[in-house]
């Protein structure tokens, strides 16, 4: 088994100490810590630099519903640069702040996608960017789950009509036109979410919710 390094050690100590009791679980032995909330989850990140030692803090929330096999930022801040170790006593000091800091963005995130209306809320409230597909396209689904097609189909056109450069992209641009189908019948666009949102908790490993999965 390698050799955990100090500042993982160091991050890890500190961010049991303020995550774990807020119910977030430490990915394996990562760096990584994940909020469930059962169609999406947060990601709190302690990075660590390439060619150094150190840590800085990235958190933010992934939408299950795109059914993808790895964890993804849909929605992220870089809370903090990348702080390099020196020694124990100054990384401690370190990584007791990243992991208060940590706690905070996790509780402001979850005031902020408190439930599904105040989510699609969110999303749609964030204009359109050249190049940020996944914009366009959550901010769609989020539409089409709360019952505003005109609004989903305005999105997801926008995700339609981009050059498909990429086969992710005619991947997104196909599934795009199948919600743009949907976006009438809300209970079919929860119907679809929820086969994908389940699909992606098996792909990431996610425990099974201790209830029938519901998006609300």
């Amino acid at each position: 088994m390698a050799a955990i390094s100090p500042t993982s050690r160091l991050i890890t100590a500190a961010a049991r100490e303020r995550l774990r009791p807020l119910g977030l679980r430490q990915q394996v032995r990562s760096r990584i810590w994940i909020d469930d909330h059962g169609w999406w989850i947060g990601i709190v990140e302690f990075p660590s630099p390439r060619w150094s030692q150190g840590s800085g803090l990235t958190v933010g929330a992934m939408w299950l519903w795109w059914d993808l096999g790895h964890l993804a930022f849909d929605f992220a801040e870089q809370v903090r640069p990348t702080e390099d170790f020196r020694n124990e006593a100054q990384f401690t000091t370190v990584a007791i702040a990243l992991a208060q800091e940590a706690e905070q963005r996790v509780k402001d995130l979850r005031a902020r996608f408190v439930d599904l209306g105040t989510t699609a809320e969110a999303l749609m409230g964030r204009p359109s960017r050249p190049g940020y597909l996944w914009e366009d396209f959550n901010a769609g689904v989020a539409a089409a789950l709360v019952g505003q097609p005109e609004v989903a189909r305005q999105r997801l056109d926008r995700v339609r009509h981009g050059d498909p450069i990429a086969d992710w992209i005619q991947q997104a641009q196909q599934t795009a036109h199948h919600i743009s189908g949907i976006a009438h019948d809300t209970m079919a666009v929860h119907d679809w979410a929820g086969t994908r949102i389940t699909s992606c908790r098996k792909k990431l490993s996610l425990a099974e919710p201790p209830n029938p999965l519901t998006i609300t």
